[in-house]
């Protein structure tokens, strides 16, 4: 992959998290949005990385139109689920026959959007846990360094090591619905809830009848999961959630970021997606269906 550039669809806080990272590495990236104001933000001033000893700034290029990114071969897909059909279609357009879309989104069904409209060949399905919070168009925060898993594919190797070159803590495996269930329980304990209480990842952990609730919803999806025959990346579901809460501590979870803006969340995507696999096998999940409902509520307008 030397030289080529590399397609991140999105401009939200983890395609900001990704954009910067290749670019402080030299490597050539570009943002294929519709967000306004984000693809203002990035054109004018390039990706704006806030840390403890300032910010830092870092080039890119921009995009609105597939057009102006024909043949490429390498594409990250980072935005949000409801989003992911109109990714599909701009690939559709921009992505070479022999090219890889690599989704490592948030939720359940990205990668069957993709495959349909890309063909199992050009898509790629992976996950990562490094968190990253949008403060202000262009502006992220980095959350929490993780690791990102990525399921193997013939043509995944470019791409792992390229992540690799630029910082990631990046593994192959074999088997990608574990990953993904793993980090839905996750989500599905922690985001939702953020959302709610309108509280950073840390204070869950920190308010005990929110921890309550975190625990009780991240058993509840772990029994889901392991109708399905997945088996969960960690033993206690409970523990993991809370691990994750502190050691993200001051992250603003996407669902809570996109609340705050009055944006769609992926909340049918998560809690929604869980509930109805729970009712399939006749298994009640009464926290994730209440959450499910409550951030429905909290974001739905009046019929």
């Amino acid at each position: 992959m030397s030289g080529e550039p590399l397609l991140i669809i999105g401009t939200g806080a983890m395609a900001c998290l990704f954009a910067s990272r290749l670019a402080a590495a030299g490597v050539p990236a570009i943002l294929l949005g519709t967000w306004q104001a984000g693809l203002e933000a990035l054109r004018r001033d390039g990706v704006r990385v806030q840390t403890a000893d300032g910010e830092q700034v870092y080039p890119v290029q921009v995009a609105t139109s597939p057009a102006q990114c024909s043949g490429t071969r390498h594409a990250l897909v980072l935005v949000k689920s409801w989003q992911t059909a109109r990714a599909a279609a701009q690939l559709a357009q921009c992505l070479a026959p022999d090219g890889l879309a690599l989704t490592l989104q948030n939720g359940l069904g990205n990668q069957e959007i993709l495959t349909k409209a890309l063909g199992a060949k050009r898509v790629a399905l992976g996950v990562t846990t490094s968190g990253a919070t949008l403060v202000e168009p262009g502006l992220v925060r980095p959350a929490g360094e993780g690791t990102t898993s990525l399921g193997a594919h013939p043509r995944i190797e470019p791409l792992a090591a390229l992540l690799r070159q630029v910082g990631f803590a990046v593994e192959i495996v074999p088997e990608t619905g574990d990953l993904l269930w793993s980090k839905l329980v996750i989500n599905a304990a922690i985001n939702p809830l953020t959302a709610l209480l309108r509280v950073p990842n840390g204070e869950l952990a920190a308010r005990p009848s929110a921890r309550t609730l975190m625990t009780a919803a991240a058993r509840e999806a772990a029994t889901v999961a392991a109708a399905l025959d997945h088996h969960l990346t960690y033993d206690d579901p409970a523990a993991a959630a809370e691990g994750v809460a502190r050691r993200t501590a001051t992250n603003h979870s996407s669902m809570f970021q996109d609340v705050l803006r009055g944006a769609p969340t992926e909340n049918d995507a998560i809690g929604g997606a869980i509930v109805a696999a729970a009712e399939k096998h006749a298994i009640p999940t009464p926290v994730n269906r209440t959450l499910w409902l409550l951030v429905r509520a909290v974001t739905e307008k009046g019929a």
